[in-house]
Order: C-alpha cells, then structure tokens, then sequence
C-alpha cells in the first residue's frame, strides 16, 4: 500500500500536469481527485489487452508505458507515454467498443485513472472538467499528427535526432526496438543512428 505522503506527491504532480491545460483550484482538483483511483502495474504488465474494452482515462505519474498493435508478426508502437503523459484506447474508451489496440508497461508504473461512467458524472458536477476534457484531447491528437507528419516528411536521421533530442532519457528507458517502430525506422538503421550519437 502506499503511504499517504505518496498518495499526496502523485495528486500534486497530477494537478501541476493539468494545470498546463487549465488552472483548478485546491477545492476544485480536491473534488476532481474524488473521482480517480491509483493504479499500480509491474514492469510489461498488460494494462490493456485486445478485446477488452477501455474503462479508464489514464494520466502516468510514474514509470513508462507503450500502445501498439500486433500487424502480422510485429509489434507496431503507436505510443510511448511517460510521466505526465495521457494514455488509453481513445476510440475504445469513447465509443465504448472492444479495444484494438493493447497498452503495456514498459517500467513499473503508476497510473492516476478515473472511470468511463465516474468522469461522465464529473462531467455534469463540474462543467469545467468537460473544458479540460476537450483540451486534452485535442493536445492528444496535436502530438499524434505531429509524430504522423514527423514520419513522413522529415528523413530517417532526422527524426531520430529530433525525438532523442526531445526525449533525452528515452534510450535509458525504453528498448530501441519499441523506439525503431515508433519512429518507422528498421532496427538496423535505429541501430547504426544510435551508434553514430554515442560517438559525438
């Protein structure tokens, strides 16, 4: 079980990561917080599998985690979230369908989630959570073009130089084969782009 100083370090790095999107209150992120839960996954736990259907928005306050699809024989990274970091299956969770996709820890992690049903209540006891709502996801979908049109338009090198500059950490973290497919790049030409920054 945690310890209540935990609980209260996960709550406020919480708040500080909405606060970027809009300013809350004590009193209103107290009554937000009512609503949410901690969850706790050990390191390449299956948060969410195919098939199931997505019942938490999730927000990591610890730890490092990955969505992907299985396409053919492969593994296709879609995500890769770390603290501060939203993560779910947005279709599955908004049209409440089974999930096509599959989210898993990379680390171990640590979750601050709210349900499907309890956020569409906070919805009506706090207008402003649907503002936020909204900002969120549009932020959501902003970074997933971004990365989109980073595949597409900018060379190999160059958007592994871009992300790695962007996520200095990410190579302790994270094995480069998840990295590779996240940034479409084959685990040989990853391999070689990493060999060539650990020389500078």
């Amino acid at each position: 079980m945690p310890k209540q100083k935990d609980i209260a370090s996960y709550y406020k790095k919480v708040l500080n990561y909405l606060s970027g999107f809009l300013a809350f209150t004590e009193e209103e992120f107290n009554e937000i917080a009512k609503y949410c839960e901690i969850r706790h996954f050990t390191k390449k736990q299956r948060v969410l599998d195919i098939g199931e259907t997505e019942n938490y928005f999730n927000i990591i306050v610890k730890g490092v985690a990955r969505k992907f699809v299985i396409s053919g024989r492969k593994e296709v990274t879609m995500q890769l979230a770390i603290e501060g970091e939203f993560i779910l299956s947005e279709i599955s969770f908004t049209k409440r369908e089974p999930s096509q996709v599959i989210i898993e820890t990379i680390e171990p992690s640590i979750f601050i989630s709210i349900k499907h049903t309890d956020l569409e209540q906070l919805y009506l006891n706090m207008p402003k959570v649907e503002k936020l709502a909204r900002l969120v996801v549009v932020d959501m979908y902003v970074k997933k073009d971004s990365q989109e049109f980073l595949n597409l338009e900018k060379t190999v090198r160059e958007r592994f130089l871009e992300y790695i500059s962007d996520h200095p950490h990410i190579l302790l973290r994270v094995p480069q084969k998840y990295i590779a497919t996240f940034l479409n790049i084959k685990p040989e030409t990853f391999s070689r782009l990493k060999h060539l920054l650990k020389k500078k």
